[in-house]
Order: C-alpha cells, then sequence, then structure tokens
C-alpha cells in the first residue's frame, strides 16, 4: 500500500498538523522556504506534486530530497549535457541549395552554431530562473526548487503564486489552464510581438530598479565566468578557436 502527497494533505486536519509531519521527519523546525512551498501545497492540493511512497515519512523524504536536489543542481552549479544527438545531413544540403555560394566549412560552423545556440536556449530559462530566486527572495517570494510544486515556480509568504516564462509566446495549454481556477499571477520577461521587456511589472510593484536587462545580463555573465560547465560547448565546435 502506497501514501500519496495528496492524501497526506488531505489527512491533515489542519496545516499547523501537515507541516508537524515535516518537523518531526526533520527532528527541527522547518525552514522558511519549505515553510512557504508547503502551505501553497496544502492550500492547493492540485498543485501537490505527484509524489507516492510506502509511509507518509518515506515520502516526506522524497519530498525534501526533490526539493534540495533542485536547488544543489541550479543552472549556476550545475554540469549541462552537450547535444546527445547527431545533425541531420539534410539540412546543410537545404541551406547550401539556396546560398550556393557556402563551402563545406561554412556550413560546418551554421550547424556547430545552431546546436550552440540550441543548447543557450536550453539554459536560458533556468538563468532566469535563478535570477529571480535571488532578486524576489528580498520580496518574500521562494523557488520551488526541483517541482516540488506543479506549475508554479515562485510562492509568497502571503500565498501569492507566480508563474514566470521568458517570453509571452512560450506557454504551453497546461500552464494556462491551471490558472482558470486558482490565483495564479504570470509574468513573462519579454513580448514576443514587440521585443518590450517586462521588468517593470516587479520595479512598480515594490518600487525599486533591481529587476531589468542589465542586471539579468551582468547576472548570466557572472554565473558563466564562475561555471563553464553550465553552457555545454562540444568538443569539435569550430568556434571555440575564434
Amino acid at each position: 500500500m502506497t501514501v500519496t502527497f495528496n492524501e497526506i494533505i488531505s489527512n491533515s486536519e489542519s496545516s499547523e498538523e501537515f507541516l508537524n509531519l515535516f518537523h518531526e521527519v526533520l527532528d527541527t523546525k522547518v525552514d522558511e522556504p519549505h515553510r512557504v512551498i508547503l502551505l501553497a501545497c496544502y492550500k492547493n492540493p492540485g498543485l501537490s506534486p505527484k509524489l507516492k511512497d510506502k509511509t507518509k515519512q518515506r515520502l516526506v523524504r522524497k519530498w525534501l530530497n526533490k526539493y534540495q536536489k533542485g536547488f544543489q543542481n541550479r543552472i549556476s552549479q550545475r554540469i549541462s549535457r552537450p547535444p546527445q544527438t547527431k545533425p541531420d545531413p539534410i539540412i546543410n544540403t537545404i541551406i547550401s541549395s539556396r546560398l550556393t555560394e557556402l563551402t563545406e566549412e561554412h556550413l560546418e560552423q551554421i550547424s556547430y552554431a545552431h546546436r550552440l545556440s540550441m543548447s543557450a536556449e536550453n539554459i536560458q530559462g533556468l538563468l532566469l530562473e535563478e535570477f529571480l530566486a535571488e532578486e524576489l527572495a528580498h520580496y518574500g517570494w521562494f523557488c520551488g526548487w526541483g517541482e516540488t510544486i506543479r506549475f508554479v515556480d515562485f510562492c509568497n509568504l502571503d500565498g501569492s503564486l507566480l508563474q514566470v516564462k521568458n517570453r509571452s509566446n512560450s506557454e504551453n495549454s497546461s500552464s494556462s489552464r491551471v490558472r482558470s481556477d486558482r490565483p495564479i499571477e504570470k509574468w513573462y520577461r519579454i513580448e514576443a510581438k514587440t521585443g518590450q521587456y517586462k521588468w517593470s511589472y516587479f520595479n512598480d510593484r515594490y518600487q525599486t530598479d533591481r529587476f531589468s536587462e542589465e542586471n539579468f545580463i551582468s547576472f548570466v555573465k557572472r554565473v558563466l565566468a564562475k561555471n563553464l560547465n553550465a553552457l555545454p560547448v562540444e568538443p569539435n565546435n569550430p568556434w571555440q578557436s575564434v
């Protein structure tokens, strides 16, 4: 017989009883980030992670390990993997059929540049997430590392929930649908059609100027300078020698 995370919530008579289970397993007080995210799960059980285990205690540890693993593997710390697939040769044929003056060397450079660009796109959202985690912490927001709460990226001390997207056109249907009956805020960094940045959403709200594209760029440069492994570069990529 297994126990699910939602069952722990539904069988708890109060949020304090729910949190006490985590106190008992940890043998210490639950820290503030954990507490805020757990309370968000308790108040919004449909957002709680789909976890199950043999006992409540094991399930609690599984949730905590999930959070810890997500935090420890944030982009400033992780070792990202380069593309694991081989490029399709027909792409070079298509390009060279249109731009007939391109040499094989040009086509190889284009192929590797494209693969590097895809790797950069793969970590873009992770960089934005960690930047916001650092800045929003000043205003009571905590990141749900490791998808310890579903469909939500940040939870606030006051119970507010926030979804974050890089661009206005990057949302999938499930993210949109989950907001239909829940008080979840949505923010995206850039309006896809106009290129307009949306940092004012936070600056106006908190009367600050710490949220900006300039500060985000500085953060990205700092992370990549300290952790080259955040962006994987294939050994044969010719752009390494430029």
